[in-house]
């Protein structure tokens, strides 16, 4: 009986500890996304290499993202597709950039939104003195050296692909993207975009370009 009792006692406590274990677990969050990216420095993008853009002044960009996979906790964000513009600003030494319009095709339900908002920090860990949300249907795709992306009527993207003397588009290796864990390279390009929407309108030709695939992962911070 006594046998019994401590097997009773010992079942209860391993139950209680999973429970109390399952309670405390943290949210992981992941993100595999590819870039179709432009801006209004020329190429290649100084603000890489230097704590201000071209010119000093501002750095208007266009990001069209398509996530091939993702979650945040239990949201998944598979093929999901958002768009980000906006201007950098003129000093990225302090970690904070002008404004932004992050953009989410109409497809990306509620919830998911929220969990891109999230990823979207992850990969940009800077501040941001006005960030606007909008809607609008995102097209996108990538085919060899050459890209292209709209974004309802407000937007645009066209990449054609750089090569280098051996005929294959031109790739810049090592070199770290934002806040992402990895990425496969930027593949350079040359760019014609522009944006108009939400206090913005800049339109740019033979500026800088590039395709980029980033990986990140984490666990989500209690709060």
């Amino acid at each position: 009986m006594k046998v019994a009792k401590g097997i009773l006692a010992l079942a209860l406590i391993t139950t209680l500890g999973t429970w109390a274990y399952s309670k405390e677990a943290k949210k992981t969050w992941q993100v595999k996304a590819d870039y179709i990216e432009a801006c209004s420095c020329h190429l290649f993008c100084p603000c890489y290499f230097n704590s201000s853009p071209e010119g000093s002044h501002h750095c208007e960009f266009n990001n069209a993202v398509n996530v091939v996979a993702g979650h945040v906790g239990d949201v998944k964000v598979d093929g999901t597709k958002f768009w980000l513009s906006g201007d950098l600003g003129g000093d990225f030494s302090k970690g904070e950039m002008k404004a932004a319009v992050a953009t989410f095709d109409p497809s990306v339900t509620p919830e998911q939104q929220e969990a891109l908002k999230f990823l979207i920090g992850q990969i940009y860990p800077v501040k941001w003195e006005k960030m606007v949300v909008d809607t609008a249907p995102i097209t996108w795709e990538m085919k060899g050296a050459n890209a292209h992306a709209k974004l309802g009527d407000k937007g645009e993207v066209t990449l054609t692909g750089v090569m280098n003397q051996k005929g294959k588009q031109q790739v810049i290796k090592d070199l770290k993207y934002w806040g992402a864990q990895k990425n496969g390279g930027f593949h350079l390009a040359k760019s014609e975009h522009h944006y108009k929407g939400n206090g913005f309108d800049y339109k740019y030709k033979d500026r800088n370009g590039f395709m980029i695939h980033i990986e990140s992962e984490g666990l989500v911070a209690a709060k």
